[in-house]
């Protein structure tokens, strides 16, 4: 495209001024002795004032004040400003690849020499393992990162603690639900003994005790991931599903990061319509959960017996995912409801699947809520509105096609932020997250510095989950 303004032709009566050429009368009218050199002048004036018009338009201009300028500054800061550099303990073989080994073991795995031949089991908490394969890629690998992987800790403005904290949680051996086949003999794992040697460790670490453990992140995406010692790592930026079992002065949305699950069923690959979609709602779970999950059983009882909606009591397994997967492309909208916590994998399975979320859910928190707005991709119903009966097929029967289709096309938008394996997705997206902590850890280092601990009958909001209060003495 020709970046220059089209000029418009004059109307054929019009008399085209040259501005090196002044009209005859003008010159008439000139002294004599003035006219060449006024001409000259005003013709060096001229061009110079043409040439700035030219340059402050096209060249030195600041971007017009619409979308175009929010992009231009989008891609000056991604070009500009320094990435947040992160060391990553090398930690003990037990606290990585061993639980991955121990997980193996437990169900009757052989133990393996060769480390690059373990395989982390697929579940829904596995961002433990893409972080840590992504900070082990190439620097060449990584480019566009929010944060560079240092190998001086010295340069570090956040140290990594790779801990697989889910899969330890789990790596203990699986009970057997056949009473009459005598139990196989399995290696011991203590998931509590794992975490409190993980605690000695760092307690041992130069860098760990210069902050307070305020420059360090760890992953604990289970709800119970090192639920023996989070009291001891609560002033670092935890990487959690939501704050279900978490108290009030241990995560907060201040200094912790929201992960997705990794969702289950496989990505919807088609495009965008409800032609294939014959059922208006799909779930496929628990019925009978805990606590706020509650719920379920009361949704069963009025959805099981309305004849398009698909309401299904299943646990984890490879045929349910497939019935899942088979429920979620054919549905317009998914059901998520609460349960043991807030969130499941279930959402992200929906969201993948351009199935348009329902969440009853009353405290939930969403992963990316700074670049995701929620609204537009999924639809929220308080717990107290959704059980009246009628209320929620009736709701949704009213959602027109049109509303639907731009529902999907919102979700196909940013169902990349949901995709781990995607090299612009959900990796990338965590540690542009983790990179927004780094001011406000900073902030809490210096101000960790003056501050002298007391216990608070109420945590303290301006301290930012930590019991500290008042001034030390400088002199």
């Amino acid at each position: 495209m020709n970046p220059r303004p089209k000029l418009r032709s004059p109307p054929p009566s019009s008399v085209v001024i040259s501005p090196a050429s002044p009209p005859k009368s003008l010159i008439n009218k000139m002294p004599r002795k003035f006219t060449r050199s006024t001409l000259t002048l005003a013709t060096t004036l001229f061009s110079i004032l043409a040439l700035y018009a030219f340059f402050n338009t096209f060249i030195f201009s600041d971007p017009p004040n619409n979308v175009s300028s929010v992009s231009f500054s989008r891609n000056y800061n991604t070009q500009n400003l320094k990435s947040v550099k992160v060391y990553m303990y090398d930690l003990p073989r037990k606290f990585t690849y061993g639980v991955i080994e121990s997980y193996a073991l437990a169900r009757g795995g052989e133990k393996q020499s060769d480390d690059s031949l373990l395989k982390y089991p697929g579940n829904q908490h596995s961002a433990e393992w893409y972080l840590f394969s992504d900070l082990n890629r190439p620097s060449l690998e990584r480019v566009g990162s929010a944060v560079t992987r240092v190998m001086n800790p010295e340069e570090a403005d956040l140290f990594y603690v790779p801990f697989f904290s889910s899969l330890s949680l789990v790596a203990n051996p699986i009970r057997s639900n056949n009473a009459v086949v005598a139990p196989v003999e399995r290696p011991a794992y203590s998931d509590e003994e794992t975490q409190e040697s993980l605690i000695e460790w760092l307690e041992q670490q130069e860098y760990w005790k210069r902050n307070n453990g305020w420059d360090h992140v760890f992953i604990c995406q289970d709800p119970n991931a090192l639920y023996k010692v989070v009291d001891k790592v609560k002033n670092g930026v935890l990487l959690v599903s939501d704050f279900g079992r978490l108290a009030h002065n241990q995560a907060s949305l201040v200094k912790d990061v929201i992960l997705p699950y990794s969702h289950r069923i496989n990505t919807y690959t088609g495009d965008i319509g409800v032609e294939n979609r014959n059922s208006l709602l799909f779930f496929m779970g628990n019925r009978y959960r805990k606590e706020g999950g509650k719920i379920r059983d009361l949704l069963f009882q009025l959805l099981e017996k309305e004849e398009d909606v698909i309401i299904k009591h299943g646990a984890q397994s490879r045929e349910s995912r497939r019935e899942a997967r088979k429920g979620m492309h054919t549905s317009k909208f998914c059901l998520h409801p609460a349960g043991d916590t807030p969130s499941a994998c279930r959402l992200f399975d929906a969201i993948v699947s351009l199935c348009v979320p329902v969440i009853i859910s009353d405290h939930i928190e969403l992963p990316f809520e700074d670049v995701v707005d929620y609204r537009k991709i999924a639809i929220f119903v308080d717990s107290n509105t959704a059980v009246k009966p009628g209320f929620l097929v009736k709701k949704l029967r009213k959602v027109s096609m049109e509303r639907v289709l731009e529902y999907q096309r919102e979700l196909k938008k940013v169902k990349h932020y949901y995709e781990y394996e995607d090299p612009n997705g959900t990796v990338k997206e965590i540690w542009r997250q983790v990179s927004l902590k780094l001011p406000l850890v900073r902030l809490m280092i210096n101000r960790d510095k003056r501050l002298v601990k007391r216990e608070l009958p109420e945590p303290d909001c301006s301290c930012l989950c930590s019991n500290q209060t008042g001034i030390l003495t400088t002199l």
